[in-house]
C-alpha cells in the first residue's frame, strides 16, 4: 500500500490535514484540516482488489461530510452566541471518531477496507477529532460523560457475536474510544499515553492479521495459522489490547482507573470496567479457537520457514514491556 507513489502522496496530505486541524487557532482552519484529511483518506480506501471498497468509501464520505457540515453550522452558531453550538460541535466530532451512539458507520466501513487502511481508520483518523474535543469539554461535559459510558457498553456488546475479524476489531476500537474520552475528562497527557499504547497494540494485531490474510474467525483455524509461537504472541497481544494485567495495555487503563476514581467518576469507571471484561471474553474466545480447535499439522508445515519471524519477535518484545514495567508503575504509584 505505502509503496505506491499515489498512496504516499495521499498519506502525506492526510497527515498534514491532521496536523493542520490539531494546530489550528480557529474552527474554520480546523474544518479545513479535517476536510483535507477526509479527501486524502478516501483514495487510500479505494482498491481494485476489494469489491467492497467503493461502498465503504461512499459510506465514509457521506458520514464525514455530514459531520463537517455540522461543524460549520456550529461554528457559525458560536459567532451568533447560540447556546447549543458547543453541543452540536461535540456531536459532530463524536460522529467523526465513531463514538456510540453515532457509531453505525464505523463497523460497516471497517468491514470494507483492508487491514492497513483499518489501522489508519482506527488510529490516525481519531487524532484530530480527539484533539479538538479537548476544547469543548467544559461546555459539553455531561454529553461526553454519557457518550463515554454508552461507547464502553456498545463496543463490548457489539463484538460478542461477531465472526468477522474487522468488525470485531472495529467494536473493540469503539470500546477504546470510551476510554480515550474518559482520559480527556482527566488530562490531555493521560490521553496521549493511552492513545499511544492503543495505537501500538491495535496496529500490531492488525498487521498480524494482514500478513496471515485473516478476515474471518474460521481463518484462524486454517493450516497457515497453526504456528504455536505466533498463536502465543497473538494471544498475548489480544489480552494486552483488552487490558489484562500484567500486559502492556493494562498500564494506561490502570492509571486511568486511578485518576477517574480520584476525581469522583465512579459511575463512568463502572461502565468502563464492565465493558473491558466483556471485551476480554471475546478476545479469549478468539484465541482459544485458534489454540483448542486447531487441525493437525503435517510434518512439512513444521519445517516450513516462517516469513514473519521478525514481526513475531517484535510483538513479543512489545508485550514484554508490560510484564517488566507493571511492577515499576505499581511501585511509583
Amino acid at each position: 500500500m505505502f509503496l505506491i507513489p499515489s498512496h504516499i502522496l495521499f498519506f502525506s496530505t492526510l497527515s498534514f490535514g491532521v496536523m493542520m486541524a490539531v494546530s489550528s487557532s480557529s474552527w474554520f482552519t480546523a474544518w479545513m484540516g479535517l476536510e483535507l484529511n477526509l479527501l486524502s483518506f478516501i483514495p487510500l480506501i479505494s482498491s481494485e482488489t476489494n469489491q467492497f471498497s467503493s461502498e465503504a468509501s461512499l459510506k465514509y464520505f457521506l458520514t464525514q461530510a455530514l459531520a463537517s457540515a455540522m461543524i460549520l453550522l456550529a461554528s457559525s452558531a458560536m459567532v451568533a452566541g447560540i447556546g447549543f453550538s458547543y453541543y452540536l460541535l461535540t456531536i459532530a466530532l463524536l460522529i467523526k471518531m465513531g463514538a456510540a451512539p453515532f457509531h453505525m458507520w464505523f463497523p460497516m466501513v471497517a468491514e470494507g477496507v483492508g487491514w492497513l487502511q483499518f489501522i489508519i481508520l482506527s488510529t490516525i483518523q481519531k487524532i484530530a477529532p480527539m484533539a479538538l474535543m479537548s476544547y469543548t469539554i467544559e461546555d459539553s461535559y455531561w454529553l461526553i460523560l454519557i457518550v463515554a459510558a454508552f461507547s464502553a457498553m456498545t463496543g463490548a456488546l457489539g463484538g460478542i457475536n461477531q465472526m468477522m475479524l474487522r468488525k470485531l476489531m472495529a467494536y473493540s476500537s469503539i470500546g477504546h474510544t470510551a476510554w480515550m474520552l474518559s482520559t480527556l475528562l482527566v488530562s490531555e497527557s493521560l490521553w496521549f499515553i493511552y492513545f499511544g499504547v492503543y495505537c501500538i497494540t491495535s496496529s500490531t494485531i492488525a498487521i498480524f492479521f494482514y500478513y496471515k490474510q485473516a478476515y474471518h474467525l474460521n481463518h484462524l483455524l486454517s493450516g497457515s495459522m497453526q504456528n504455536p509461537p505466533q498463536n502465543c504472541i497473538m494471544f498475548m497481544s489480544l489480552l494486552s489490547l483488552g487490558g489484562l494485567p500484567p500486559f502492556t495495555g493494562f498500564i494506561p487503563k490502570w492509571i486511568t482507573i486511578q485518576e477517574l476514581t480520584m476525581t469522583s467518576y465512579t459511575f463512568l469507571t463502572f461502565f468502563l470496567i464492565v465493558g473491558t471484561l466483556i471485551n476480554l471474553y471475546y478476545y479469549l474466545r478468539l484465541t482459544l479457537a485458534s489454540f483448542m480447535m486447531a487441525s493437525p499439522m503435517l510434518k512439512w508445515q513444521f519445517l516450513e520457514q516462517n516469513s514473519t519471524s521478525k514481526m513475531t519477535t517484535l510483538l513479543f518484545l512489545l508485550n514484554l514491556v508490560g510484564l517488566l514495567s507493571s511492577p515499576m508503575v505499581y511501585m511509583m504509584s
